[in-house]
């Protein structure tokens, strides 16, 4: 399997890409542009998603947002606004020539995508929501009361640490992780790339677009909500999440039934990396889904 690895000029940076199998090859499969979660995260936890390049001959790319993994540094907050990542989302797609695609977007990714399709771009195909998120608020609510049933010890350390403002306390991190092995991921022991990636992560762009947790939302994004906006997506949708996602049906169900025609599939065995925990399930359902959008 050929892969190639560049960069994409954006802003005065760098943004790092990677295409598995081989873009405008001969049996002219449309390429699949995945765009992973965080914020502040790199691409490197959805890498199992280049067994998808194996479908056939579609080529697979993955790319590292601004700040993370690869990609350039820079040490600008002002830099740190969805804007920012949906325009480097245009700035891959062109610089590629991705026209068209399929668009694969994976919890804070599926914001950036749903931005993107909301400015009416031509070109996409179909897209693919994982986790999707379409009300900030929302999330926020069904992620206090999932924090609500862990251990009442973890659930006061994370309350003293929040309240003392020493959210970065190696205690208030390991409190964080008992949530995330809950509703984030449910494999024990996480893969290495999880946790490399995990180590990875830029809570400095986290904080300025999130917050300083799931739960409590402090950053740019704590009032995004494009709810009202669902139904101007025309494409065909399959919205995708786990039984014990972070993402909860109270989440999920706004994205699935406001887009006019979409699927929703839901994993059984999954949190929110049903890509991970269900590998196998979650490739036969993309690849069919893509495939059948391809027949028509």
């Amino acid at each position: 399997m050929t892969v190639i690895e560049g960069y994409v000029p954006f802003r005065g940076h760098r943004t790092w890409y990677q295409v598995v199998g081989e873009l405008g090859g001969p049996d002219g499969r449309v390429p699949l542009l995945v765009v992973n979660g965080g914020p502040g995260l790199p691409h490197d936890y959805l890498q199992d998603l280049a067994v998808l390049a194996d479908d056939g001959g579609r080529p697979v790319v993955f790319y590292d947002q601004l700040g993370c993994g690869r990609s350039d540094r820079p040490d600008d907050p002002a830099l740190w606004t969805i804007d920012t990542y949906v325009a480097e989302l245009g700035a891959v797609r062109e610089t590629l020539g991705l026209d068209p695609v399929h668009l694969l977007g994976h919890s804070w990714g599926t914001q950036v995508v749903l931005e993107h399709l909301l400015g009416k771009p031509t070109g996409v195909t179909s897209a693919i929501l994982s986790g999707p998120i379409a009300s900030a608020p929302l999330y926020q609510a069904e992620a206090r009361r999932l924090k609500a049933e862990l251990p009442a010890d973890v659930q006061q350390t994370l309350d003293r640490h929040e309240a003392a403002g020493t959210t970065d306390d190696p205690a208030y991190q390991g409190a964080t992780i008992a949530y995330y092995r809950q509703w984030m991921c449910r494999l024990d022991p996480w893969p290495e790339y999880i946790v490399q990636g995990m180590a990875d992560m830029r809570h400095d762009i986290y904080g300025a677009l999130w917050g300083t947790a799931e739960w409590n939302l402090t950053g740019a994004l704590k009032d995004w909500d494009v709810t009202d906006r669902l139904g101007e997506v025309d494409l065909p949708v399959l919205v995708t999440s786990g039984r014990y996602d972070v993402c909860t049906p109270a989440v999920v169900r706004p994205v699935a039934e406001g887009i006019p025609g979409a699927e929703w599939v839901l994993f059984e065995k999954s949190a929110h990396l049903a890509s991970i925990e269900e590998p196998e399930h979650y490739r036969q359902v993309v690849t069919g889904f893509l495939s059948e959008i391809e027949a028509d």
